[in-house]
């Protein structure tokens, strides 16, 4: 890794931890959301073969374009002095996670939880962490439904692109975020997005294959530190990660349901952690401490990953270069 991108890292985590988001207006993430909104928005009557290339053009200009331009702003930013480059590129990697926004979100479903609001908690879940409908849920599968996301997010939303991060800078961070944004707007079976989202869903699970098994070793350390009790979660990764339609998806949860020792469903697609109890409100608190201990270690992994000496530069470099070559 290049020496400067540990200090990146750490910069953005802090303004993550601090911060938070920023408003919409200047988010590099709802401005990718615009832009695939609006291709989207002149696909919807195209016929099944034509949506399907318009989703591989899609992948194929948007990734290329999301490259070019993050070289060009990491070129920009090491040519400026030290520390304002790994201070900017810090706050250019903030925008592609989320901590502080996805512990919030949980924590907000709890505290309607505990105010007796049911159905506050239910519009909580649909609104900030899941895609499916929430009306009909109880307690214990608000409580279910909230633990999935912290876990499935732990992956998408904060490993993956601190991952990508080092592997290849800011470029391959912002990639990673495009194609997860791509994904999670247009990677749905119905009848708008079957074929649009076909490709887009296929490219977002192979760059994940690496994170999400990764994030599922980090919870279980988590749950070491925990409670000790990281056989469990060793056992129930190893007997229904593989229990999803996604082929990533279930390596965090399933790491998250044996480190609590609960049981999460989502009904006629899957049981995870099955003949354990069921999820309770107090679970929500003990997931989202095992999120923060698991991107910790995500943190302290990826600082110390390392990298072969031929293949980085220094900042002090005569071409300016900051990226692998």
């Amino acid at each position: 890794m290049n020496t400067h991108r540990p200090r990146a890292m750490l910069f953005a985590l802090l303004m993550d931890l601090l911060w938070g988001d920023p408003p919409n207006q200047l988010h590099p993430v709802a401005w990718m959301g615009q832009a695939i909104a609006l291709v989207s928005k002149f696909t919807r009557s195209q016929p099944p073969s034509h949506a399907l290339v318009s989703g591989g053009l899609l992948t194929l200009v948007g990734n290329t374009s999301i490259y070019f331009l993050g070289m060009i702003l990491e070129r920009l930013l090491a040519r400026l002095p030290s520390p304002l480059n790994w201070m900017l590129e810090g706050a250019c990697l903030k925008s592609t996670f989320s901590l502080r926004g996805l512990t919030r979100a949980a924590s907000q479903v709890k505290e309607a939880l505990d105010a007796g609001d049911l159905p506050e908690a239910r519009r909580l879940v649909s609104w900030h962490l899941v895609s499916r409908d929430t009306s009909q849920l109880d307690q214990h599968a608000v409580a279910a439904a909230t633990i999935e996301s912290v876990a499935e997010n732990a992956s998408d939303g904060i490993v993956s692109p601190l991952l990508y991060y080092c592997l290849g800078g800011l470029p391959l961070a912002l990639v990673y975020r495009f194609t997860n944004t791509t994904d999670s707007m247009l990677g749905y079976r119905d009848a708008a997005r079957e074929w649009l989202g076909k490709i887009p869903a296929r490219w977002d699970d192979l760059i994940n294959l690496l994170p999400s098994r990764l994030t599922a070793i980090l919870i279980c350390l988590a749950s070491l530190v925990q409670s000790g009790n990281i056989s469990r979660a060793w056992k129930i990764i190893h007997r229904d990660a593989r229990k999803t339609a996604s082929p990533n998806a279930g390596f965090p949860m399933s790491a998250m349901a044996g480190a609590l020792g609960v049981e999460l469903e989502k009904r006629d697609h899957y049981r995870l952690g099955e003949g354990q109890r069921l999820p309770e409100k107090k679970d929500i608190p003990t997931s989202i401490h095992l999120l923060k201990l698991a991107s910790f270690f995500a943190v302290l992994l990826l600082i110390w990953m390392p990298s072969h000496p031929s293949r980085k530069t220094s900042l002090n470099s005569p071409n300016g270069n900051c990226y692998w070559r």
